[in-house]
């Protein structure tokens, strides 16, 4: 069964470990486009790099293009629930958090399509 990440550094570390952190890349660019939020990560970026970059998109998205951020978030369909449990009180904790949510669904995503193929 899926195994759920407790963190980001954990995630990205099983999508090292299971090759299949590029597809991860793919699935993020894909997402974003889809979303009209043009993002090319470059498949030689490092996890860490990914992380900060990631956070960042979305601290500016939640801060500048509110409506564009929560098309991405049912593009990328990042469920409302875990959305809605968050604290909206510290934009950098809170853009944090979202990444977390953004990464995991995409995780999931390459996970089954790799675990079901």
């Amino acid at each position: 069964m899926f195994p759920i990440p407790e963190n980001t550094d954990i995630l990205l570390a099983d999508a090292e470990s299971g090759n299949l952190y590029l597809s991860l890349i793919e699935q993020i660019n894909k997402d974003f486009n889809l979303a009209n939020e043009g993002i090319d990560f470059p498949m030689s970026i490092s996890p860490e790099e990914l992380k900060i970059q990631l956070h960042e998109k979305i601290y500016r998205m939640i801060q500048y293009k509110f409506a564009e951020y929560l098309n991405l978030l049912y593009i990328i369909d990042v469920p409302e629930n875990d959305i809605k449990k968050l604290d909206g009180s510290d934009l950098v904790i809170l853009a944090e958090q979202v990444s977390f949510l953004i990464l995991k669904r995409e995780w999931q995503k390459v996970w089954f399509r790799n675990y079901y193929k």
